[in-house]
């Protein structure tokens, strides 16, 4: 039974009392006087409330404990009288079910809060049910309140302790594997917090493994939309003529091979979210077809010339420098515009350095209790050695390694093979980015020694043998600050 709500039952909460004696208890009928004034001292000794309504629905009879919760009530008509016992709130609630049950001859039961003689408000189960005669005509209806309040408070109680873990439990669940106490990650997190309610499109950076997934299922869960699907697409992972199909769907005969119509992502994910990871890998004409979408919120599936509207938030994410891609016009700079509404950056593993403990040990409760292992000490050495290793993988290489030495463990005490960590981290980075890091340590050599100047015989792009825009380029690319290196 629910709150306010009404339910209909064939019981009688009460005895079934003597019609005849009720009868003639109503009508004061003087053969019956001791029967009558019986009947009346059994219901006054009741110690809920009860009262007896004529079929019009006047009142006729209320026992003492209801005249004594009450006290005078000067109002006529029925209506009158509820009115001024029922809290406003309940009131219409109730009035519409005490008329439910007179109208269908049922009993009801509904809650409600009542005013006592003092003005306070208690809640009370009422119930009524008909009294019927032989014939099973209606001649009387018997109405009875229990006093619930303690149990109502109890309940309610209850409900608000819920609600407040539910609250936590959502906010612990919303950065499930998302670890660390470091000021770069709190940043990251308050910012999720901020935009998580809006409907804009989000732009996720951030290097590879460095969880840039869960931080758009944050968004997704804190979001007005978390009721609807998270579907994402990883768009390296698909290829470059199919692409377009898997977003938008297909009509069948499409395209060789399309032997029937396919829902693309964009639809299943109406209402909610769509993650496009990897982004930058997007094909010329699929761009042209995204930036339609998030401008004009509509979109055509692959060989129809049907127009579909779409209701999807879109959070994008990329390990790629865009801009640089722009220069090298590999990716459309509106489009860029379009989906960089509001940007994210994930910091990589090691510049959240505090964090390792806390994912090293969160990642060894993990894989210890998928592998029935207890392990209660970590090596002090492997400890220095992880916190230490730059992780060009990041949250992602840890995690593997952490798993790796956990299948391995076979005693209490963790510990990881040297041979998994380089004293020299570099040489375990991929070329690209170990070429990278290369170009971007001689381009701030030479800032430095042209302190911060580009172009010009003195500049630095001089004295690398490149073109002043080609240096431009590159220093946007690898993101260095070339006023770090001016000189008065």
């Amino acid at each position: 039974m629910r709150a306010f709500g009404v339910t209909h039952s064939d019981r009688s909460p009460l005895p079934i009392l003597d019609f005849q004696i009720l009868d003639n208890l109503m009508t004061r009928d003087a053969a019956v006087p001791l029967a009558a004034r019986h009947i009346e001292q059994i219901m006054d000794a009741v110690p809920q409330h009860m009262f007896i309504l004529e079929p019009n629905a006047t009142l006729s009879f209320v026992n003492l404990a209801a005249r004594e919760y009450l006290g005078r009530i000067d109002v006529v008509t029925p209506t009158e009288r509820l009115r001024a016992i029922i809290h406003p709130e309940d009131f219409d609630t109730l009035l519409g079910a005490y008329r439910d049950a007179i109208a269908h001859g049922i009993s009801i039961e509904a809650e409600a809060r009542v005013r006592s003689k003092s003005g306070q408000y208690r809640w009370f189960l009422q119930q009524i049910f008909p009294l019927r005669d032989e014939k099973g005509r209606i001649v009387r209806w018997c109405g009875t309140r229990i006093d619930i309040d303690d149990h109502k408070g109890s309940k309610e109680q209850a409900q608000r302790e819920n609600s407040a873990l539910r609250g936590e439990i959502d906010v612990m669940a919303m950065f499930e594997e998302i670890v660390g106490t470091s000021p770069r990650l709190h940043a990251v997190l308050a910012r999720v917090n901020k935009v998580a309610r809006t409907d804009s499109t989000v732009l996720i950076t951030g290097e590879t493994g460095t969880g840039k997934e869960l931080i758009a299922r944050a968004i997704h869960k804190r979001s007005d939309r978390s009721g609807r699907p998270l579907v994402s697409v990883n768009c390296a992972a698909i290829p470059r003529d199919l692409i377009a199909s898997e977003l938008f769907g297909h009509e069948k005969g499409a395209f060789t091979g399309a032997m029937q119509r396919r829902i693309g992502r964009f639809e299943l994910a109406e209402g909610g979210t769509l993650f496009l990871d990897e982004i930058g890998e997007l094909p010329a004409e699929t761009q042209i077809a995204l930036l339609r979408v998030l401008q004009e919120k509509e979109f055509q599936r692959v060989g129809s010339n049907q127009t579909m509207r779409t209701n999807v938030r879109v959070i994008a994410a990329t390990h790629r420098d865009l801009p640089a891609a722009i220069e090298a016009g590999t990716f459309r700079s509106d489009l860029y515009y379009r989906i960089n509404v509001f940007p994210l950056e994930i910091p990589p593993l090691r510049e959240r350095r505090e964090d390792i403990r806390l994912l090293v040990e969160y990642f060894i409760n993990r894989y210890a209790h998928k592998t029935g292992k207890h392990i209660r000490h970590i090596e002090k050495k492997s400890m220095s050695q992880l916190e230490s290793y730059s992780w060009p993988g990041n949250i992602r290489e840890l995690q593997n390694i952490i798993e790796r030495s956990v299948i391995l463990c076979d005693t209490e005490n963790f510990s990881v093979d040297d041979s998994w960590l380089s004293a020299h981290s570099f040489l375990c980075r991929p070329l690209p980015q170990e070429m990278s890091s290369q170009e971007k340590d001689l381009i701030e050599a030479a800032l430095s020694q042209c302190k911060g100047r580009v172009s010009g015989p003195a500049g630095a792009a001089s004295k690398l043998g490149m073109p002043p825009s080609t240096l431009d380029s590159k220093i946007r690319a690898l993101k260095i600050d070339k006023r770090r290196f001016y000189t008065n």
